[in-house]
């Protein structure tokens, strides 16, 4: 046996016949859920009805954040118990069992026990997205525990999950907890006209809020991010698959492959998903979604590609400190950090990365787990892929598995919701987000951002509005506007606008700026990729037109990633409208090195190498490629852009 991450989570020896990428089978996620769960069960209260993790408490209380516990990994025993056909470890259902008897016996009430009510998102809402959590365990175990519970318990429980169908969800995802009660509920005899009108609405929601291209908004407004595969996607097609509906599975089935076109992509070659949008404290939750499509058998996927994403992913993590030495997940990316949290955050919070074991729900003979590992698709030839209904450009490299996105329609901004630069969100704000690399804190000087600054105040970015996206072979574009806000005096100048285009080859990224009305005395500044300068990571940014001399600047609070980072930058005067364009790449590839005496990004030499040409005219941007001689022509219009290659 060998030990891993923590000490209480102890993994069997890898096996690189069958998983010659990871060394993970299904054993290694059986015991990496027992070994979580055995940890959590170390802080339950006496009753069983939370667990009461250590740590600062988020902002709906120490008492939700106990209930938290109890469904998060809930969740990942249900799955651990069904995937096994009822076999559990250590008395895990009779446990919860006890847990639920003990929470719903006085709920509301102020004692060691009792789980809180259930009430609108904005009076105490959390339970409400805990409750779906003890549904779904519920319906997962239901042969092994609720058909076994005293009547009385079964009645009370339905009493406090009814709350979720009873109360107002916050206007996104959350419509999907009341959906899954209510899935819940029917399934064991329960349900009535009004379990019936909350899966309708959730469904009828859930339709407007599909852009297309296998990916919802999280709402009414343009928040693409992990919350596609861990939700939106997650909760419908499996309620369908485990009522046995192939009509539903298939229509839920359909837009999950469609998603998994892209979104497997979007995972590097050491296992890592991309560090982009909120909640990334769930880390190995990012593929769900991928287990889902393997054990339903909607995916695009062979089952050993499925297989290499999720264990990879849960690998990474697990190899970088996720797990703590007491066997908790901490509350941050690698290991605990503090800029990745929200205010909703608490110290079970990281638990629904039990998602992810939606995996174990596939037997031993089934091809995810009997079928060969095979290559991921980062791990293929290198990758542009664009996905016009997010806004998004994913770019993969081969030689060193590096994924990144550009975001051109992805901002987390309501539509009724005004804009202001003191709530930009970096995890959504920033024109470029990678699987080894995170965003700067919203303290320090923004990565990979394009801001104007006017009378001494640097703009934002905060509603993206997508002007395009669209590939070819080995290279795509994406493209977008936003209205610049400002922190101090007025929040908007009157006519002022940037146009941002990215178009990506290989492991390089042709960024052209258009700004619009820019007051005199304004000074527009570009940044790239924020790498610890003495990583193997390794960021570059340069000029081709418009741009003065590059610097670095230091972000003393880090990253996910590093300690230690600094930014390159690009700084010019603007006044009017102004075309700018530079060159940015980020590698890790060793055969990558600049020449000999070269500092990094600094060579003229190594430009060269890439692009031969640069002419701007008017609004229209000509690139010539080096390596073969094609051309890229960016054309600005009336509120348009049109990209052509070749």
């Amino acid at each position: 046996m060998t030990v891993s991450a923590g000490a209480r989570l102890v993994l069997p020896p890898e096996d690189r016949v069958s998983s010659p990428y990871t060394g993970y089978t299904r054993a290694h996620w059986e015991a990496a859920a027992d070994g979580m769960l055995d940890a959590a069960w170390r802080w339950a209260t006496p009753g069983g009805a939370r667990l009461d993790l250590p740590g600062p408490p988020s902002h709906s209380g120490v008492r939700s954040d106990g209930l938290e516990g109890y469904a998060r990994t809930f969740l990942a025993a249900g799955f651990r118990v069904a995937g096994a056909g009822g076999k559990e470890p250590n008395g895990l259902l009779e446990r919860y069992a006890d847990g639920l008897d003990a929470g719903t016996r006085t709920p509301g009430r102020d004692d060691a026990e009792s789980w809180p009510l259930i009430l609108d998102h904005h009076v105490q809402g959390q339970p409400m997205v805990e409750s779906a959590s003890v549904a779904l365990g519920l319906r997962l175990t239901r042969p092994w525990l609720w058909d076994r519970l005293a009547s009385d318990v079964q009645d009370r429980a339905e009493h406090w999950l009814r709350g979720a169908l009873r109360h107002v969800p916050a206007g996104n995802n959350w419509y999907l907890f009341p959906y899954t009660v209510a899935g819940f509920l029917e399934s064991v005899g329960r349900g009535d006209a009004e379990t019936a009108r909350a899966r309708e609405r959730a469904l009828e929601l859930l339709e407007g809020w599909y852009r297309g291209d296998g990916w919802y908004a999280d709402g009414d407004g343009r928040a693409f991010d992990h919350y596609n595969g861990w939700a939106l996607h997650l909760y419908p097609l499996l309620d369908a698959h485990l009522a046995g509906d192939e009509e539903e599975s298939a229509r839920h089935g359909a837009r999950l492959r469609e998603h998994l076109e892209s979104f497997s992509l979007m995972f590097g070659g050491d296992g890592a998903p991309l560090h982009f949008g909120r909640s990334l404290t769930y880390r190995f939750a990012a593929g769900a979604g991928v287990g889902l499509g393997a054990v339903t058998g909607h995916t695009p996927l062979t089952p050993g590609a499925s297989r290499r994403v999720v264990s990879g992913s849960l690998r990474y993590f697990l190899e970088r400190g996720a797990v703590g030495d007491d066997g908790l997940l901490s509350l941050g990316w690698h290991g605990p950090h503090a800029a990745t949290l929200q205010s909703y955050s608490g110290p079970a919070s990281p638990y629904w990365a039990s998602k992810a074991f939606v995996a174990l729900l596939a037997p031993a003979e089934h091809p995810l787990w009997a079928s060969p590992e095979e290559a991921a698709p980062s791990e293929g030839p290198d990758r542009v892929m664009s996905v016009p209904a997010a806004g998004f450009l994913v770019q993969s490299t081969r030689a060193d598995g590096v994924v990144r996105l550009h975001n051109h329609g992805s901002d987390h901004v309501r539509p009724d919701e005004g804009e202001s630069a003191a709530d930009e969100d970096p995890h959504y704000a920033r024109l470029a987000y990678s699987t080894v690399t995170g965003p700067t804190s919203a303290a320090n000087a923004a990565d990979n951002h394009l801001s104007v600054t006017v009378g001494g105040a640097r703009s934002a970015r905060r509603r993206i509005h997508p002007l395009g996206a669209g590939h070819g072979d080995g290279w795509g574009w994406a493209a977008s506007w936003h209205l610049p806000v400002f922190p101090a005096g007025p929040s908007t100048v009157p006519g002022l606008r940037v146009e941002s285009v990215t178009v990506a080859r290989g492991r390089h990224e042709l960024r052209v700026h258009r700004v619009l009305g820019a007051p005199d005395g304004a000074r527009a500044e570009l940044t790239g990729w924020a790498t610890d300068p003495g990583g193997a990571v390794r960021s570059r940014l340069r000029g081709l037109h418009g741009w003065g001399v590059p610097e670095d600047v230091r972000a003393p609070q880090g990253t996910a990633f590093a300690r230690r980072v600094t930014v390159p930058r690009l700084a010019a005067e603007v006044t009017g409208t102004v075309v700018l364009a530079a060159l940015a790449s980020l590698t890790a590839d060793p055969e990558a090195a600049l020449p000999d005496g070269a500092s990094d990004g600094t060579s003229d030499e190594e430009l060269d190498e890439v692009v031969d040409r640069v002419e701007v005219a008017g609004g229209t941007v000509e690139v010539r490629w080096a390596e073969d001689g094609a051309l890229t022509r960016i054309a600005f219009g009336q509120g348009t852009v049109t990209v052509d290659h070749g």
